[in-house]
């Protein structure tokens, strides 16, 4: 490599045929180095064909560039605009609960109105008790359609735990015992699981959606946990009156 006395950097032949070479294999070391992709156009005043397709070229990337950049922008606010919409939905669901002053009414506001409100098709809540087997909470109002369910002790926990999850909200694709939950015959295909500490013993709330990617692990659950947290004090609370 030489340099002449205009400060121009000369290259040999065999330095030039491998900067040609590297070039032809990675085209990207020249379009994606917005600094020699000046000196080229730059080095093109007199209007060369060659310099004007490279600028044509950087305009192109320019243009993809932008156009992926108003897309994630995009995608951005309307994640944050369906955030807005979901916490509107959760506080209008815990006005509704906290309206009724008797157990039965809360159970059917929670079970019915609440995934209505929610946009889920299905809402069931368990309760642990000395049972051989899972069975219908009758004792505890009418008018609730099978939606709160007695559980044998330790259900919830064994219930939670399948397929390796874990924590006191778990979001997944509904398991083969959802039957266990959500009854033989529902649309639900993915679950969001709530651990409530009721007392006098564990209890879970559950939301089934038909929309299989509705619930998953890599959604986060602060709603779901201030959801949890509003139900299980006014449970409690109604389950000590006994009304």
């Amino acid at each position: 490599m030489r340099a002449s006395t205009n400060t121009i950097v000369e290259l040999e032949s065999d330095e030039r045929d491998l900067i040609r070479s590297l070039i032809l294999g990675d085209p990207k070391l020249v379009l994606d180095d917005d600094q020699v992709m000046r000196a080229l156009i730059g080095a093109g005043a007199q209007g060369a064909r060659n310099v004007v397709d490279l600028r044509d070229r950087l305009v192109e990337r320019m243009e993809e560039r932008l156009k992926k950049l108003v897309r994630a922008n995009r995608s951005v606010i309307a994640a944050a605009y369906e955030n807005v919409a979901t916490t509107n939905q959760v506080h209008r669901a815990v006005l509704a609960l906290i309206e009724p002053d008797k157990l039965a009414e809360f159970l059917r506001r929670l079970t019915h109105d609440v995934p209505v409100m929610l946009g889920v098709e299905e809402a069931r809540l368990c309760i642990e008790a000395d049972v051989e087997e899972a069975r219908i909470a009758t004792e505890l109002g009418t008018g609730l359609h099978g939606r709160v369910v007695i559980l044998p002790e330790g259900a919830v926990a064994r219930y939670m735990a399948l397929g390796d999850s874990n924590g006191p909200v778990v979001l997944r694709p509904c398991q083969e015992e959802a039957e266990m939950v959500f009854g033989h015959i529902t649309p639900a295909r993915s679950e969001a699981l709530m651990q409530l500490d009721l007392g006098s013993g564990p209890g879970m709330l559950a939301f089934g959606a038909a929309d299989p990617e509705r619930f998953g692990a890599d959604q986060g659950i602060d709603l779901l946990t201030f959801t949890a947290g509003v139900v299980q004090r006014l449970l409690v609370a109604h389950l000590a009156r006994g009304d």
